[in-house]
């Protein structure tokens, strides 16, 4: 029961992860006016990966100084989401599947 616990929180850093990185593609699409907002498939999208990224974001972003165009919090956020695997959700799905836990 809890290593399923455990794999289903990896899953959803893992879709996290993949949601983030959509987000900062479109993102440079976007400044780089490879994608236009005034099309509706593409406001859409953009929109959404906004307000999905912008409540794990935005908590960074109010730590993290400026650095002129440069957002460096989902970098942050990646390796907050990578120390936490590493050193507390593998360590303890590691410890379940011995039988310690």
């Amino acid at each position: 029961m809890l290593l399923g616990l455990l794999q289903f929180i990896d899953l959803v850093f893992n879709v996290v992860i993949f949601i983030i990185i959509a987000q900062v593609i479109v993102s440079w699409l976007l400044a780089f006016n490879i994608l236009n907002m005034s099309n509706q498939f593409v406001a859409t999208i953009a929109n959404a990966l906004y307000q999905i990224t912008d409540p794990l974001l935005r908590p960074l972003r109010a730590f993290i100084p400026n650095f002129g165009g440069l957002d460096i919090s989902p970098i942050v956020l990646f390796l907050a989401i990578y120390f936490i695997r590493l050193v507390i959700l593998y360590p303890l799905m590691r410890q379940v599947v011995v039988g310690g836990l």
